[in-house]
Formats: C-alpha cells, sequence, structure tokens
C-alpha cells in the first residue's frame, strides 16, 4: 500500500525567493511523498539568482523554476492542495484566493533575504532562510499527518510556524 502523496502550495508576494526555495526544498525533502507547488500575489517575474545560486551549490535541479501568479492554481484543473504555507507578511496578510479543498494553511514567516545588502551578507541570509525552511518542512513531515484531526493538524502547522531558529 503507498502513502497518500500531498500536495502543498508555498506563497509569498513576489513568488522569487522564498517561496521557491519551499518548493524546492519539500519536493526533495519529500522523497514524492509532498509535491510542492509556489506561487505568488504579485510575482516578480523572475526567480531571485541568490536563490538559484544557493540552490545550484547546494546540489539542486533548477530546471523548470519560475515565478508565477497564484492564480495559476485557483482555476479548475489546478492541482487540490492539502496544505497551503505563507512565508512572507504581506502575503500572510492578503485575501487569498478560495482553494478547492479546505486546504490546512499555515504562516512560516522567514526573513527576506533577496532584501540584504552585499553579497556575502545576503549568501548568508540565503542559507539562513533555507536552513529555516529545511527544518520546518523537516518538522512538518514527522507529522503523524493522516492521523491528526484538522484542529490539531492546525495547531502544529501553527507551531511550526512560531519557531524561533
Amino acid at each position: 500500500m503507498s502513502e497518500k502523496q500531498y500536495n502543498v502550495l508555498v506563497l509569498c508576494t513576489g513568488n522569487s525567493a522564498r517561496s521557491i526555495l519551499g518548493e524546492v526544498l519539500f519536493n526533495m525533502l519529500g522523497k514524492g511523498r509532498f509535491r510542492a507547488y509556489s506561487a505568488g500575489s504579485k510575482p516578480a517575474g523572475r526567480v531571485n539568482p541568490g536563490a538559484l545560486e544557493w540552490l545550484k551549490t547546494n546540489g539542486y535541479d533548477t530546471a523548470g523554476l519560475r515565478s508565477k501568479s497564484w492564480d495559476e492554481f485557483a482555476v479548475t484543473g489546478a492541482p487540490e492542495f492539502d496544505f497551503i504555507f505563507t512565508v512572507c507578511d504581506n502575503a500572510a496578510g492578503e485575501v487569498c484566493p478560495i482553494w478547492p479543498g479546505k486546504p490546512a494553511t499555515a504562516h512560516w514567516g522567514i526573513p527576506d533575504p533577496a532584501h540584504v545588502e552585499g553579497e556575502e551578507a545576503r549568501r548568508a541570509a540565503f542559507k539562513k532562510a533555507a536552513e529555516q525552511l529545511a527544518r520546518r518542512i523537516q518538522l512538518f513531515m514527522s507529522l503523524p499527518i493522516d492521523k491528526l484531526d484538522k484542529l490539531t493538524l492546525k495547531e502544529k502547522l501553527a507551531e511550526i510556524g512560531r519557531l524561533k531558529d
């Protein structure tokens, strides 16, 4: 018997850095148990070079990554999500589309590495953002998702989002 595959959407306003990192990390760490996508309310139109650099430097495939609107995922035929995570404070406060299936949602705010000044400081900020996301994703993946009721699951997701990494 195979495990259920969960669809995850990682949201940020620009969909150029943190949400892109989240998409890639979920897909790699999830090892087929999770299928992740990312999007933004106001997509930047390109993936941040710092995110691409961190991903490539750490051996992650960047083929096909692009900045995209959440509108792509709010149409008939789009994947139905089990979980939606916002990773920037702006996206968390925005009015989101109505998602079919009533996915569990949580805010996992991560400081934006794209706005850090100085090359070395920016590299360090991308590394920290990726490490924070990876830690939260791993904690999430360790939950017995199929055994938790919706309220308990929502509380656990919120707890993970409040972690001070």
